[in-house]
């Protein structure tokens, strides 16, 4: 059901009260009607409204006092308009001064009223978004803890580990699947530390081709290689006195990653086509949504940079080990891009959370996003409804949760195993995805259908592709 704008009007004549009720209703407003102050401020301890019409002249408080406890009220104050029939300019101005959005004189025209909402209604989204793209500009200005969003204990811990790290120079280890926020992090550890007023420098290891890398990291002299018709700092230079990310640094190729072990050494390097070292003083971090440990195993990551890259690690949880988190992530997305893609969301069905919570977002926080980025732009009446959400929906089993009583007598290993088999067909065989919705590392589902291969318990038509 669609919610619509919620106004309280204050008022002990039936006739205003009748008349107030009506206007609303047929502009499809949710409408309270109450006779007297008293009851006004009882409705706004229990309820938030978004707009408060009373009169100044009531039978008990007087509608100053209204006033001022509605815009006293800890959630986001409704906007009140105050209406009497005993107007005198020095009443206008307090109620002005004390926060109200209009002062209207009985008697008045339908049409006053009708425009005065309109004008209320547009100046409170115009507000909303202000204050919303005010928030988005700190954030991604200060890169603080209020850029990640979560309540959840997994969450609690991930903060506590930044507001650690983030006041000494240590090397940092953020690691997590694709979307959970890793760059969020770093920069959160940056602006927490005394380092966040110099710079912050971001590369992106998988999206710069092996060939030029070098260059990126520690610069070149002119005339370096072909092409370099001048000189150039790279990223470390540019981040001296500050921190650089090195984003999935687990795609950096062998013969680079022995050059960042000695800066992290030494804290030096040389331009490529340069013979002198250059000091800098910078705090290292980088990201990883792979195994690092199981990419030493394989001789695909070198052991000693991995050791130094490990002073300090932070692990992101995936968006399915933190549910809880799912409808906060919905309201921020929501009034994020109702803002971004100027359409306004008046609700978001219930059912949507239900649908979202069971989903295993494989993708994470950034699929969350997009989801509701798609769903804002294919909603047709304000109202965000499960429809919205069909890519989404129809990776959920349709039968929903699993019932009681259904898996009396049956082990946990042969639970386990049904699920990676169902999961894996379910993902077409892909098993870093698996792994990804199993909630376990590549290895350790390598490892698992190894054990099953030893023991004769592949299932018949398995596409056994370690052999």
């Amino acid at each position: 059901m669609k919610t619509t704008q919620k106004v309280l009007v204050v008022d002990d004549e039936p006739l205003m009260q009748d008349l107030l009720e009506e206007t609303l209703k047929r502009q499809n407003f949710d409408v309270q009607v109450v006779d007297c102050g008293n009851a006004a401020l009882e409705r706004l301890d229990k309820k938030v409204y978004d707009l408060v019409i009373t009169d100044v002249q009531l039978p008990d408080i007087n509608g100053m006092q209204v006033l001022q406890h509605a815009k006293s009220l800890a959630e986001e104050p409704p906007g009140v308009i105050m209406i009497t029939a005993y107007a005198t300019v020095k009443d206008a101005v307090e109620a002005i001064k004390n926060g109200a959005y209009d002062y209207i004189t009985k008697p008045f025209d339908i049409d006053e009223i009708e425009v005065t909402l309109n004008k209320y209604f547009a100046y409170r989204k115009l507000e909303r978004e202000n204050r919303f793209l005010r928030q988005e500009l700190k954030q991604q200005d200060s890169g603080g803890l209020a850029s990640i969003i979560g309540n959840s204990e997994a969450m609690q811990q991930v903060f506590e580990k930044i507001r650690m790290v983030a006041q000494t120079s240590s090397t940092v280890l953020i690691s997590g699947e694709c979307g959970t926020g890793k760059e969020l992090v770093a920069r959160a550890v940056h602006s927490l530390s005394d380092r966040s007023q110099h710079p912050y420098i971001a590369l992106n290891c998988a999206a710069v081709p092996g060939t030029l890398m070098e260059s990126e990291l520690f610069g070149h002299e002119r005339g370096a290689f072909t092409g370099a018709n001048n000189a150039k700092q790279g990223k470390f230079k540019l981040a001296d006195k500050g921190s650089i990310l090195l984003d999935e640094i687990s795609e950096m190729e062998a013969n680079l990653q022995a050059k960042l072990l000695r800066v992290l050494q030494e804290r030096e390097f040389e331009t490529l086509g340069g013979t002198k070292s250059i000091k800098v003083d910078v705090r290292v971090m980088a990201t990883t949504n792979r195994d690092l440990e199981e990419m030493v195993n394989e001789g695909t990551f070198r052991e000693d940079l991995y050791y130094r890259l490990m002073v300090f690690p932070i692990s992101l949880p995936p968006l399915r080990e933190r549910k809880e988190d799912i409808p906060l992530l919905i309201n921020h997305f929501v009034e994020k891009f109702s803002i971004t893609l100027n359409k306004q969301v008046e609700a978001v069905d219930s059912a949507v959370y239900d649908v979202l919570s069971e989903y295993s977002w494989p993708g994470n926080v950034r699929e969350l996003g997009n989801a509701i980025e798609r769903a804002v732009i294919t909603m047709k009446d304000g109202v965000l409804r499960e429809e919205n959400f069909t890519l989404i929906a129809k990776h959920i089993p349709k039968n929903g949760k699993l019932k009681q009583g259904t898996l009396a007598n049956v082990s946990l290993r042969d639970l386990e195993k049904k699920a990676i088999f169902d999961t894996l067909k379910e993902c077409k065989n892909n098993r870093s995805r698996a792994a990804k919705v199993l909630g376990i590392s590549v290895r350790t589902l390598r490892n698992k259908l190894k054990e099953y291969r030893e023991n004769g318990e592949l299932p018949e038509g398995f596409d056994d592709d370690s052999n």
